[in-house]
């Protein structure tokens, strides 16, 4: 039993070390040869867990030497262009200029009702409203509606508004985190000094603390369980 565990673990830890050697990517975002990768992994790892007579080695190896193959071909699609219309693909414009490309819908074997279904999520249920719409490489749909279907911005209104800033979690769970601190600009005493004002003694007793660089905190105590 102790071995199946530890056999387990070591695999645990190996998947999760050659995914974030891979890079970050959300599952739906994958290309072709990343998610060839994840599943030839998927697969390899199981055998081992599966048969503990099978040397965890021979589960440990193909899972490097595929990580390997996975930095090689990224670092090859990052540098040509060829290589990467290779292996990724090229966009596939599916609707210009309000009209569907029925060619390049044949081309990407997407059909009217999964168009049709895409175009809704992003907001659109009138397809002569959209001057572009580009089906990307891992298999999401870029629309770009006509100008005049735009919301106005604040520069096209000629309205002043005020610019934001992304806040920085100084505590998360009653814990201090001392990066986000320092990257801010602040230190511990005006971390004290902001508890203070709250009426608070120990940061173990707030949930969640962000602070932007125009000093506007967002902060929220913890509830009793």
């Amino acid at each position: 039993m102790a071995i199946v565990f530890i056999r387990t673990m070591i695999i645990y830890i190996a998947l999760i070390l050659s995914m974030r050697l891979m890079g970050k990517r959300q599952l739906g975002e994958l290309e072709l040869s990343e998610v060839v990768i994840t599943v030839l992994i998927a697969d390899l790892a199981s055998h081992p867990l599966q048969d503990i007579g099978i040397p965890l080695l021979n589960g440990l190896i193909p899972i490097a030497v595929l990580m390997c193959c996975e930095v090689l071909v990224a670092g090859g699609v990052m540098k040509s262009i060829r290589f990467r219309a290779l292996v990724c693909g090229r966009p596939n414009i599916i609707i210009r200029n309000g009209r569907i490309d029925q060619r390049e819908m044949l081309r990407c074997r997407l059909c009217i009702d999964e168009l049709t279904e895409d175009l809704r999520k992003k907001g659109y249920a009138d397809i002569s409203k959209v001057k572009y719409a580009v089906l990307e490489t891992d298999g999401t749909l870029s629309v770009l509606p006509y100008a005049s279907e735009e919301p106005p911005s604040a520069a096209a209104m000629k309205v002043q508004v005020e610019d934001f800033s992304l806040p920085r979690c100084v505590i998360s769970d009653g814990k201090v985190i001392e990066r986000m601190l320092k990257e801010s600009g602040k230190d511990q005493k005006w971390l004290e000094k902001q508890l203070k004002k709250r009426n608070i003694r120990d940061p173990k007793e707030v949930y969640y603390m962000t602070v932007d660089d125009f000093d506007r905190i967002y902060f929220l105590v913890k509830e009793e369980k």
